[in-house]
């Protein structure tokens, strides 16, 4: 396999590690050998076909020239090179953008970023149908989840006749550790800019405390259950002051800190009922929402601990005790190992 990947910070650099140590397991016991031969992030690039040293691509990609995104795709393209993959691990439009050019050209695409998936329906059934025509993947299992096998176990549901009928989830794992760590003694502002720090968030946060972010995660599981829906489908009960939403990623962790009697307020009126507070996306019968909810203590949502995420699927097959899923669903390490886990499915074409 010939890997191609646009982004490597935090995730990025996690993956690379995990390819260097799998190299010679991936040859042995699946007999597939995996070459890197192209690296970019934003300032620079560097593009190797005899393959980078993972051991020393920080400092190829150092002394790399300067980064072109049409440069870096045009030379995908042109190398030719059988069983190439595609990784995006960026959240830039533009990146996703250039999918359909490698779908067209038999280029398997993993993509880490959101964007494609959860764009106008047409854009995205083009790029499945693309898949399909041209002999190649499209893959974004970490779009939902991180590394949990969320849309593996969707798919695997649909693809073998079940039918999904409801879907209940605690997609952010940000927003989630943010309200499992929320309980007064600091503000509000203080532990989102803590789930910052730790790596937990989009790189810009209000993607994440604006509920746009769980919008796409939920769309895309609606349509990857089957249903042609667009982002203004979605119903978002946001918790944010509107003002916060206003200026740069600064002005919006200041707009935060002057709220905080309105965060308090929510923790308040939640402890009142012996609830906790989740960020909660519903998908119910064609028609989705996202918002902050009080869940008592016998809800199958309540018992969620730290960065987790969950997913209950209530199907033909599960209609009373749904089909779980739930672990870590932030982090580098874990989001690294479900790019990873498409890199290889890429291979079984």
């Amino acid at each position: 396999m010939h890997l191609f990947i646009a982004g490597v910070g935090n995730v990025g650099s996690k993956l690379l590690q995990q390819i260097e140590k799998q190299l010679n397991s991936l040859q042995e016991h699946l007999k597939i050998k995996i070459n890197v031969i192209g690296i970019s992030n934003s300032r620079t690039m560097v593009l190797n076909e005899k393959g980078i040293a993972l051991d020393n691509w920080q400092q190829e990609l150092e002394q790399g020239e300067k980064a072109s995104l049409p440069l870096f795709v045009d030379h995908v393209i042109e190398k030719n090179l059988r069983n190439s993959v595609f990784v995006d691990i960026t959240a830039n439009p533009d990146v996703a953008n250039i999918y359909d050019r490698l779908l067209q050209k038999s280029i398997s695409v993993v993509a880490c970023n959101k964007i494609a998936a959860s764009s106008d329906y047409a854009n995205y059934k083009r790029l499945k149908d693309l898949a399909r025509e041209f002999n190649c993947k499209f893959l974004f299992e970490t779009n939902v989840g991180a590394g949990l096998p969320v849309i593996g176990t969707l798919n695997d549901l649909v693809y073998s006749g079940d039918e999904v009928k409801k879907l209940e989830a605690v997609l952010s794992g940000t927003l989630n550790f943010v309200f499992n760590n929320y309980d007064g003694s600091m503000p509000f502002s203080d532990v989102v800019r803590q789930a910052q720090e730790e790596g937990y968030t989009e790189p810009d946060p209000r993607l994440d405390l604006s509920g746009t972010d769980v919008m796409r995660k939920i769309l895309i599981l609606a349509r990857e259950a089957g249903h042609e829906m667009q982002m203004e489908d979605i119903g978002n009960n946001g918790f944010l002051p509107v003002e916060c939403m206003e200026g740069d990623v600064e002005a919006f962790y200041a707009c935060m800190h002057r709220h905080e009697a309105h965060f308090k307020q929510l923790l308040d009126e939640a402890n009142a009922q012996n609830c906790k507070l989740k960020f909660v996306a519903t998908f119910n019968e064609g028609k989705a929402s996202v918002g902050l909810q009080h869940i008592t203590p016998e809800n199958d949502l309540y018992h969620l601990y730290g960065k987790d995420n969950v997913v209950l699927f209530y199907t033909s097959r599960y209609p009373v005790q749904p089909l779980v899923v739930k672990g870590a669903g932030a982090g580098a390490d874990v989001t690294a190992s479900g790019v990873f886990a498409d890199i290889v499915r890429a291979a079984s074409i």
